[in-house]
């Protein structure tokens, strides 16, 4: 028998996990000290623009950027008490993350449901990302 999963199923494992943040929220969370994370890659992050005061962390280091122990940290962003907020393109990866980002003590990572295609429909605050 096979323990494979499809990735319908992972993701619903990981949002169980979540206390999501609609993209309001997510702004109201950031004002009041959480750290915003977007995970897009540049390209992107030029196409569609950047949130003012959101910290750019590549998926592919995040985990490494996040975790004290890892030799690789950031400082600024390894304090597992802190609320992250965690943000993608759609908000799909973003879920996968912050719910790995539980399982290194992050109890408090989260995302912003819909990611930034959300966001923008919010009509709230982007700029563009700097060259």
């Amino acid at each position: 028998m096979s323990d494979r999963q499809t990735i319908d199923q992972l993701l619903a494992a990981a949002r169980a996990r979540l206390r999501r943040l609609a993209p309001g929220a997510a702004l109201t969370a950031q004002a009041d000290g959480a750290i915003l994370i977007d995970l897009r890659c540049a390209d992107q992050r030029r196409e569609s623009g950047i949130i003012p005061g959101s910290v750019h962390v590549p998926l592919s280091v995040l985990f490494w950027r996040l975790d004290p122990t890892s030799g690789h940290d950031d400082p600024r962003l390894s304090d597992p008490t802190r609320l992250v907020v965690l943000l993608c393109a759609d908000g799909y990866s973003s879920s996968l993350a912050a719910a790995t980002l539980h399982d290194l003590g992050f109890d408090r990572a989260t995302d912003v449901v819909g990611g930034l295609a959300a966001w923008a429909a919010a009509g709230l605050p982007l700029e563009p990302a700097p060259k």
